[in-house]
Order: C-alpha cells, then sequence, then structure tokens
C-alpha cells in the first residue's frame, strides 16, 4: 500500500567496546545495540499487490508471524515456570535477533499506528504484538569474566570505604567502624596485588611457551 516502501526488514547494528585498565591490565566489555525497522504486515486484498510484490508481501508477513511466534514464547517463559522451546530457527529475521530478544539483553519496541477504519485490524494487531513484547522479562547482565568482574567490585568497594573513612577522620572519629574499614581496604588491596602477580606469572607462562614452541618448530 506504500510505494515508496523498500517492502523489507533493516537491521542496523552498533558495537560498543569499553575498555579499561587497571596496573597495566587492560579489561573489556563489549555491547551491542540492534536498530531494527519492521517492514508492516498488510493484507493482500487491500494492498492489491501481484507478482514480485505478491512474494514480497507474503514474505514479510512470514516473518513478522514467525518473530511474533518467538516474542509470544519469551513472553510465556517470562510468566510461566512451564518452559516452552523458543523457535528462533524459523526464519532469518528471528535468528539475526535471538540475543537481542532473548539473550543478554534489554528490548524496547516502538509501534507505529496508522488511524482509520480500515486499518483497525492491522493497528490491533500491532498493538498486540507490543504487549506481548513488553511481557519478555529478562535479566541482562554485564558480560565481563569471573576476574574482571571481582577486581571492579574490590575497586569499588574500596572506594566506597575510602570515601566513608574520610568523613569518618574529619569528624575526629577513631571509632572501631574506622578501623574496620581500613582493615577491609588493606584485604582489598592484598586481593588485587595477587591478582596482579598472577596475572604476571600467568603472562611469563605463556611467552615461555610461545618461545619454546618456536624452537621446537626450528
Amino acid at each position: 500500500m506504500n510505494k515508496t516502501s523498500s517492502r523489507s526488514h533493516t537491521v542496523f547494528t552498533i558495537e560498543i567496546v569499553k575498555v579499561t585498565t587497571f596496573q597495566g591490565k587492560k579489561s573489556q566489555v563489549t555491547s551491542e545495540i540492534n536498530l531494527v525497522d519492521l517492514a508492516g504486515s498488510e493484507k493482500t486484498s487491500q494492498a492489491k499487490t501481484s507478482g514480485d510484490r505478491l512474494a514480497e508481501g507474503n514474505a514479510i508477513n512470514l516473518s513478522l508471524s514467525a518473530l511474533g511466534n518467538v516474542i509470544t514464547a519469551l513472553a510465556k517463559n517470562s510468566s510461566s515456570k512451564q518452559k516452552v522451546v523458543v523457535p528462533y530457527r524459523d526464519s532469518v529475521l528471528t535468528r539475526m535477533l535471538q540475543e537481542a530478544l532473548g539473550g543478554n539483553s534489554s528490548t524496547i519496541m516502538v509501534c507505529a499506528i496508522r488511524p482509520g477504519i480500515n486499518y483497525y485490524e492491522e493497528t490491533l494487531n500491532t498493538l498486540k504484538y507490543a504487549d506481548r513484547a513488553k511481557q519478555i522479562k529478562n535479566a541482562p547482565k554485564v558480560n565481563e569474566s569471573a576476574q574482571d568482574k571481582l577486581i571492579r567490585e574490590l575497586k569499588e568497594e574500596n572506594d566506597r570505604l575510602k570515601a566513608e573513612l574520610a568523613k569518618l577522620q574529619a569528624g575526629g572519629a577513631t571509632a572501631p567502624a574506622a578501623k574496620d574499614a581500613e582493615a577491609t581496604i588493606q584485604r582489598n588491596e592484598e586481593k588485587l596485588a595477587k591478582i596482579e602477580n598472577w596475572d604476571q606469572i600467568k603472562a611469563a607462562q605463556e611467552k615461555d611457551q610461545a618461545a619454546l614452541k618456536k624452537v621446537e618448530e626450528e
């Protein structure tokens, strides 16, 4: 019904990489943002399409139906203890968006609807689509290694304790709380030092193994 439509879905992926350095050690966290523009569903009887346009419209409707089935399954898994298989492989679109929909992610859907009694059914289906998507409950977590997570948590705890300790000392307090904070900071610093030493030992071992392998090859 829209002659200027691309008659296709568009998926635009942005990859964000965050690299931090702590005591000479680099850690990396990555994230992806998928911006998806879905082609609209339409009735063949209303669009009066034929030939290639008819085939395109049918393909769009099939992929939207597959996406709807995936969203329904994910919504059911979020609200029920009885889990169902999510049919990601039913279409290229759902396979591409598997991680964005039900993986370690948050999903937001923006629906475009048009007024008019002729489009009532399409508008209602679109709103039902959005309502099902809204029922999906994911629990996204930072995709970092266990070691990177430990380092981050130790640093965050030390920063918090140092701020509390500064307030206690500014108030002239010599209470046990101040001593406890100092002891915890010291323990955290020792843990961080052990991690750094282990990384250095591991790096040296890998270097020696690479050198040995090179000698054996020669």
